[in-house]
């Protein structure tokens, strides 16, 4: 098989001699690859215990910029080794430049828009930098996107179906209850995400309604502000972070509603996710490109008379939006992988 080398600027922790990702779906992308590659995963060290265990062979870890790039440097002893970017940061685009220099085949996996991004974490006037990052590394690279609106250009650019599900998600549907809106947040707890300015707009609702937060924050400012707005809240539970599939399966079971309140997104595993759990999904405008040609996902204004309107109106039709979710056809996660597969492999 041929090698590839994946690039992350996802965090991993190393315990007893394994290794574990903080993100799920960067445990499951490259674990997929190396079905078609033999994959060396570069990544960046996380200072706590993550929750995914990688079931790689071959992980390198980082503790900075310097031995990143030395990690990278170290794979050219081989001449025909492919290179796969997942999403563009300064570790990535600095290693990216070095691939330039000594030309090297370059894919480049873009999952959400950056310059959105940005914009929101660090404000309008770092775009810029995004988009220097953005331009250099696209240009010299094939490009694999998640929607077509990631990439402007048609040269050396795919669009693909991704995918977190397997198996498991497709059996044995339960029946939601109904009597109430039985609100799902899984996501980071993260300001991208607009988690806390939804639950100050939850608690104001006149709405019979409860909301589980399903998710976790390594960073204390971020943690500080979320338990900080979580306080005297009875109808809103935080039962933490859920690494395991099936109980996670079971947590999208037991609500009824999957409610996604980011500022920007790519293609979200968690709506499909919920929808082939027959779980309708609530989102706002500013996401409203993520719907495509699926059934079941409402879109809402940013203000609780809108959210209040738009929940009556699934609550009050939900059997016939069950019905109209089955229409949709569901990507598979092996499919997914086949398809990376097969533009690396022929591009």
């Amino acid at each position: 098989m041929e090698n590839l080398i994946v690039l992350n600027n996802e965090r991993v922790s190393k315990n007893n001699g394994k290794f574990f990702s903080r993100n799920y779906n960067f445990k499951i992308l490259p674990e997929g690859l190396n079905r078609y590659f033999n994959v060396e995963y570069i990544v960046r060290k996380s200072e706590i215990n993550e929750s995914h265990e990688l079931n790689l062979n071959k992980v390198k870890v980082a503790s900075n910029i310097i031995q990143f790039i030395f990690f990278v440097l170290s794979t050219f002893k081989n001449k025909d080794n492919k290179y796969y970017i997942i999403c563009i940061t300064p570790y990535t685009f600095i290693a990216s430049l070095f691939l330039f220099i000594f030309k090297k085949k370059v894919y480049v996996y873009l999952i959400s828009s950056g310059h959105e991004e940005w914009a929101n974490l660090l404000g309008a006037w770092s775009v810029w930098i995004y988009n220097l990052m953005y331009n250099i590394i696209t240009s010299n690279s094939t490009v694999i996107a998640l929607h077509d609106r990631l990439y402007d250009k048609k040269e050396n650019f795919h669009v693909i179906n991704s995918s977190s599900l397997d198996d498991k998600w497709f059996l044995n549907l339960k029946e939601a209850k109904i009597d109430k809106a039985r609100f799902l947040y899984v996501a980071r707890i993260n300001p991208v995400k607009g988690i806390n300015e939804f639950i100050e707009m939850f608690k104001n609702l006149n709405l019979d309604a409860e909301l589980s937060i399903i998710g976790k924050t390594n960073n204390l400012k971020h943690k500080e502000e979320f338990q900080s707005n979580m306080k005297n809240t009875n109808n809103i539970n935080f039962p933490g972070y859920i690494s395991n599939r099936q109980d996670l399966i079971n947590t999208y079971d037991n609500h009824n509603i999957l409610v996604l309140p980011s500022y920007t997104e790519g293609q979200p595993y968690v709506v499909d996710e919920s929808l082939v759990r027959r779980r309708p999904v609530l989102i706002f405008e500013d996401i409203a490109h993520i719907i495509k040609d699926r059934k079941g996902i409402f879109v809402s204004k940013r203000n609780p008379e809108s959210f209040v309107e738009t929940t009556k109106f699934i609550m009050k039709n939900y059997s016939k939006i069950q019905i109209d979710i089955e229409q949709n056809n569901f990507p598979h996660e092996k499919d997914m992988f086949k398809q990376i597969s097969k533009i690396i492999k022929n591009n």
